[in-house]
């Protein structure tokens, strides 16, 4: 295929995150008496991005600011304990270095990101991240693959999106990029009929990469 430039999702595709995020939501949900299942958070968070907090009702924006924050500490909690590279990434990674310009474009914030990749040590594999932090508009807009495409300086049409969720494959369709998915536990079960390829697992991408 040749393509000169990968645009990695973080969370379900390099890290096996995506599980803790969701634990630490339902467990802050579960406080406020709802029980959030994985099907609801796969509608409510891969797909459409508007969160769970309108399931508790009466909510005021200070109360739903400190459930975020509660939330966010008990994310980071998990980040810091709990396995986090998702199996055959490095050894892909690794493949691909110097093969291809490699950037993330995820929706998590920067300190996350950080504190992931301080365990994981994949870092210094990417030459440029664009967080949630970076953007106005998190994915399913397009915005951020196309911040990622000015940083990459490069054309769509040489760039492929790696991706595991629903709005992930929006963003990057948006943006006009070819876009894989490999989905995960909780994406499983979406539509992905718009992507350009479905894989079973990252070990694909390298070989992919050179088809």
């Amino acid at each position: 295929m040749g393509k000169h430039v990968i645009l990695w999702d973080n969370d379900g595709v390099l890290v096996d995150t995506e599980a803790l995020y969701y634990a630490a939501n339902r467990r802050v949900l579960q406080r406020l008496g709802v029980a959030l299942s994985a099907e609801q958070y796969r509608d409510l968070y891969l797909r459409e991005a508007v969160g769970g907090w309108h399931l508790a009702a009466g909510l005021s924006a200070a109360q739903i600011a400190a459930h975020r924050s509660a939330r966010d500490r008990l994310y980071e909690e998990l980040l810091r304990s709990e396995p986090l590279a998702m199996p055959g990434a490095a050894e892909a990674l690794h493949a691909l270095a110097g093969r291809a310009v490699m950037g993330i474009v995820t929706s998590s914030r920067r300190a996350h990101f950080d504190l992931i990749h301080a365990r994981t040590g994949l870092g210094p594999f990417f030459e440029f991240v664009v967080s949630g932090d970076d953007v106005a508009r998190t994915k399913p807009d397009p915005e951020p693959y196309l911040r990622a495409l000015a940083h990459a300086g490069r054309r769509p049409a040489e760039c492929v999106a790696v991706e595991d969720s629903e709005r992930g494959l929006r963003a990057a369709k948006a943006a006009g990029l070819e876009c894989w998915v490999i989905p995960n536990g909780l994406s499983r079960g979406s539509d992905f009929g718009g992507a350009d390829r479905v894989l079973t697992g990252i070990h694909e991408v390298p070989a992919l990469l050179g088809s």
